[in-house]
């Protein structure tokens, strides 16, 4: 890995872009709009992430209509994203389904899919299992049967991220009593979906159905040792993407706070001159640039081409500080608003429904230590 993990001046330039770009269309007024529409974001915004900004296919190879660019580059992109607490299909498209292909589909699969991705003209999402929201071959359920024309799907999946509004659906099903993932288009007969409630309405999930569904033999994607290992992948790449969201989330949470505490006077002078109230702030920071470390240098370690069981640490490292921090930082938002710092009309609330969901979504910090320290003491 190289010795230099600072930002490069086409990476901040990325950034600042993005962070100029969303703070016009991602603006708090804009979010809690996109918040009451049916899918769940502004389709001119998308439009324009797609289209002019060019983002959805920042990962995705040249071969296949995208930038060709690193995790490093859509890692930044990424924090901006979580920041500005963005309501877009982006995560679902890119950072799940977009990686889902790459690591598992083969190569006509990867031609017909990744183009219109990359170009922000299909959406896409990846169900994991039965709970939807990781990856665990054990939470497989959904059965595939062979048919002279293809297969025969059947089965349900609960918290698929933009599943009610996804055009493509990647999801799980045991073939033969191997796994296998298939591709399915959201308005195959039988397959229905619907989003259910959940507390963070920035970022919609669904729950999915199959009944009898057919797809032709080319919705196969991957089966056996090959998809479970594309799905592990998968799933720690969309770990350290998720981390990076929660490290712009908490960033954000100590931004809105110091602006905040500088304004407010108690007793003649502003409350962000109380030595409480400053080790609380600095405790935020320490924590966000724990996060921010372990995010770097495994989005390093993702472009050197790491292998799984590195992946999955460097993701279960990531997620599991990104979590506390944005949790932390989301908590003491909150508390330093003082009264109103749970009210509808102040942001801190939305960031702490957002913290609270992606805490437990591609595992929780419980989970993600009991993985590192697992990969870490089998090696002693």
């Amino acid at each position: 890995m190289q010795d230099n993990l600072a930002l490069d001046d086409d990476q901040m330039m990325i950034r600042d872009s993005a962070e100029e770009f969303l703070a016009e269309v991602s603006s708090s007024a804009a979010v809690r709009s996109a918040m009451e529409t049916e899918t769940g974001f502004d389709a001119g915004t998308w439009s324009r992430i797609g289209r002019d900004m060019g983002w959805c296919g920042i990962q995705v190879s040249e071969t296949y209509g995208g930038l060709g660019l690193s995790w490093v580059e859509l890692t930044v992109l990424l924090e901006q994203m979580g920041r500005r607490l963005l309501c877009s299909p982006f995560f679902s498209s890119v950072c799940l389904a977009a990686t889902a292909l790459l690591e598992t589909a083969n190569e006509a699969a990867r031609s017909l899919y990744l183009p219109g991705i990359a170009a922000g003209r299909l959406t896409a999402t990846l169900g994991f299992g039965a709970q939807g929201i990781e990856w665990n071959p054990d939470t497989v359920t959904s059965v595939a049967r062979r048919t002279p024309e293809g297969f025969i799907l059947d089965g349900s999946f609960r918290h698929v991220v933009d599943g009610a509004t996804a055009e493509l659906l990647l999801l799980t099903a045991k073939l033969d009593g191997e796994v296998a993932l298939f591709a399915l288009p959201r308005s195959s007969a039988g397959l229905t979906s619907e989003a259910h409630a959940s507390i963070d309405r920035t970022r919609r999930v669904a729950s999915v159905v199959l009944e009898g569904v057919a797809a032709a033999g080319d919705a196969l994607l991957a089966r056996g040792d090959p998809a479970c290992e594309g799905l592990s992948r998968t799933s720690a790449l969309a770990a350290i993407a998720l981390g990076a969201e929660q490290l712009g989330g908490a960033q954000q949470c100590l931004d809105l706070t110091l602006q905040y505490t500088s304004g407010r006077v108690q007793f003649g002078r502003t409350i962000n001159s109380f030595q409480a109230v400053k080790h609380r702030c600095a405790q935020m920071m320490v924590m966000i640039e724990a996060a921010r470390s372990a995010l770097i240098g495994a989005a390093h370690r993702v472009g050197a081409g790491a292998a799984t069981e590195d992946l999955l640490l460097e993701a279960a490292c990531v997620k599991t500080f990104a979590s506390e921090a944005f949790y932390f930082c989301a908590a003491e938002a909150i508390q330093l608003h003082g009264g109103v710092g749970f009210t509808w009309d102040y942001d801190p609330h939305l960031y702490f429904k957002r913290a609270q969901m992606s805490g437990h979504w591609l595992g929780s910090a419980d989970a993600m230590r009991e993985r590192a320290a697992a990969a870490l003491l089998d090696g002693t």
